[in-house]
């Protein structure tokens, strides 16, 4: 197993002429917003991309981004685990952003999806809502508020979404067939 680092904002600014930098954030996410030179590889396709990964991990330093940091980070130890030694942006594109640095964005996009906190914290909030209202029928449905609540207490303590694993599935937030191909393909001769 391999050590896993992190970079700041400013670090990775410094050195991210040499970095080949994985976004692991939904695609809609990505075309909201990223750092210079990014390649889209999203969390759930991590294990497909894994030898191109290597690949790039053979012929340089590689910095795994996400939103805020966490995506990322369970990135890192995921490729730790296989072998591969990477960085993550602490503080992910927010941290980016805020120390006054460029995101780009795709061109193509022609609208801006919802970054995923955004994504989890309205579905949870309906779903909170819709057992409160429910439960004035019957009070059996108060059991989707409490089912809410336990996740997001549980997702607190094990640094992990089932939510965010579940919306990232959704159309909006899948890559158009052949984009991950083609980011892989990148990737390899980058």
């Amino acid at each position: 197993m391999t050590t896993r680092h992190a970079l700041n904002a400013h670090h990775a600014h410094t050195r991210l002429h040499e970095l080949t930098v994985l976004d692991v954030r939904t695609p809609g996410e990505y075309a909201a917003g990223h750092l210079p030179g990014a390649l889209n590889i999203p969390l759930d396709q991590i294990s497909r991309a894994l030898p191109a990964i290597r690949h790039a991990a053979d012929r340089g330093d590689i910095l795994v981004v996400c939103a805020s940091g966490a995506r990322s980070d369970s990135v890192c130890r995921t490729l730790a685990e296989h072998g591969v030694d990477t960085a993550t942006l602490t503080g992910g594109t927010g941290a980016w952003a805020a120390a006054g640095h460029d995101l780009h964005r795709a061109e193509q996009a022609s609208r801006t999806t919802w970054g995923m906190e955004r994504q989890v914290r309205l579905t949870a909030g309906a779903l909170v809502l819709a057992g409160i209202g429910l439960g004035l029928i019957h009070p059996a449905f108060q059991l989707i508020s409490a089912a809410v609540a336990g996740g997001l207490a549980y997702s607190t303590l094990t640094n992990s979404c089932g939510m965010a694993a579940v919306l990232a599935k959704l159309p909006h937030n899948r890559p158009q067939p052949g984009d991950l191909d083609a980011t892989l393909a990148r990737l390899l001769n980058h």
